[in-house]
C-alpha cells in the first residue's frame, strides 16, 4: 500500500498527519520531447447554472459538438506540429461503470476508441481530463451533490479507472482542481467548497487512482496562488503542474506570475498554460518566451494553449487561431 493510500486512511480515522512522506515529492523526469498541447472539449458541462446568464457557462443536457468542427481543429493541430491534444471528456461519453451522467449523444466507449485510435495516427497524443475541482464537477451529475461521500470515492475510482484503459494507460491523467473557493464560485447557484485537510485528502486520493493506473496526475496549479505555504509542504513533485495565466505583460509581482517562478524555485514540472478565448493572442507567445527564459530546461515539459469554449462552429475562428497561434510559439521557440 502507497504511502500516500496510508495517509488517506489515517486521515478518516484520527486526522492529517503533522507531514507527508517524502517519498511523495520524487520528481519523475522525462525524456520525452517538448509537449505542445492544445485542450479540446468533447464536454463542455464544467459550471453549475450562474446567477447570471451567459452563452456557454451552465449545464447542458445534450453533448454539445460539431464533429467537422473537431475533425478540422485535430487536422490543424497536426499541421502546426502540436503534437499532444488533452481532451475534456466530463458526461461526453457513455461510460460503461456510469451510463447515467452521460449526456444525449454522448460517445460510446467503442466511439471514443476509434477517435483515439485517428488521434495518434496524426502524430498526436490523446490525454484524458476530468476536472472533479467541486465547481467545475456539474458533468458528474447526481454525483456533483455527494462531493467526499462514500459514494463520491466509489464513482470517482471508477471513471478514473475506465478512462485509463479508454486511453490504453496515457503518460499523464489531468484531474482539473481549480478554482474551488468563494471567489470564484460567488456566481454559481449551487457552491460547493472542499478547504484546508479535506481539499488536500480528496486531493491525494485522486491522485492515488491516476498513479494506481500508471498515469501520472496533472493539475491547474491556481491553489498556489491562495495557500502557497500549504502547497508548497503538501503538494507532491511527481504531479505536473499547470500554472495558467492569460495576459500579454508577466509582472512578477502578480500572484499568477510568482507561481511560475515558485514552482521552478521548489523544482516541480511544468507545464505553462496560456489561452485565446477574448482577443489576447498574444497570450501563449509571452506565456512561451517568459517561460523559457525562467524555467530549466528539464522542469519545462512543454507547453498548453486553451480556448476555453465548446467545440461548436459559433467558435470555429477562435479554436482554429488558437491553434495556430501556438503553432507560431513553437516557431518562435525553435528559433524558425
Amino acid at each position: 500500500m502507497s504511502s500516500r493510500r496510508k495517509f488517506i486512511q489515517q486521515t478518516a480515522v484520527a486526522g492529517i498527519a503533522s507531514s507527508i512522506p517524502g517519498k511523495l515529492f520524487s520528481a519523475n523526469s522525462t525524456t520525452k520531447p517538448k509537449i505542445w498541447a492544445c485542450l479540446l472539449h468533447l464536454s463542455y458541462n464544467m459550471w453549475v447554472e450562474y446567477s447570471t446568464p451567459s452563452v456557454f457557462k451552465g449545464y447542458r443536457p445534450y453533448l454539445q459538438l460539431d464533429e467537422d468542427l473537431w475533425d478540422d481543429a485535430l487536422k490543424k493541430m497536426a499541421e502546426e506540429g502540436i503534437n499532444m491534444v488533452l481532451i475534456d471528456l466530463g458526461d461526453g461519453i457513455r461510460y460503461r461503470s456510469h451510463p447515467e451522467i452521460a449526456v444525449a449523444n454522448a460517445w460510446s466507449p467503442e466511439r471514443l476508441r476509434n477517435e483515439l485510435v485517428k488521434i495518434r495516427k496524426l502524430g498526436i497524443e490523446p490525454i484524458p481530463k476530468l476536472n472533479f475541482a467541486a465547481g467545475h464537477d456539474i458533468w458528474l451529475g447526481e454525483y456533483s451533490r455527494m462531493v467526499s461521500t462514500a459514494k463520491y470515492y466509489e464513482v470517482c475510482t471508477d471513471l478514473i479507472k475506465e478512462v485509463s484503459e479508454l486511453f490504453d494507460m496515457p503518460r499523464f491523467f489531468h484531474l482539473g482542481m481549480d478554482e474551488e473557493n468563494a471567489e470564484d464560485q460567488r456566481y454559481l447557484n449551487y457552491v460547493v467548497i472542499r478547504q484546508n485537510d479535506l481539499w488536500w485528502h480528496d486531493f491525494y486520493f485522486l491522485v492515488d487512482q491516476v498513479e494506481k493506473m500508471g498515469s501520472r496526475a496533472w493539475i491547474w496549479s491556481d491553489y498556489l496562488w491562495h495557500f502557497p505555504e500549504l502547497f508548497l509542504k503538501k503538494m507532491p513533485k511527481s504531479v505536473v503542474q499547470s500554472n495558467w495565466y492569460y495576459e500579454k505583460e508577466f509582472d512578477v509581482n502578480r500572484k499568477e506570475v510568482k507561481a511560475i517562478l515558485d514552482l521552478e524555485k521548489y523544482g516541480y514540472e511544468q507545464i505553462p498554460a496560456a489561452s485565446f478565448h477574448n482577443g489576447n493572442d498574444y497570450s501563449i507567445l509571452s506565456t512561451v518566451k517568459f517561460c523559457k527564459q525562467n524555467i530549466a530546461e528539464p522542469r519545462l515539459l512543454g507547453f498548453l494553449q486553451t480556448f476555453w469554449a465548446p467545440t461548436i462552429e459559433l467558435y470555429r475562428e477562435t479554436i482554429i487561431k488558437s491553434i495556430e497561434l501556438e503553432g507560431s510559439a513553437k516557431k518562435w521557440y525553435y528559433g524558425k
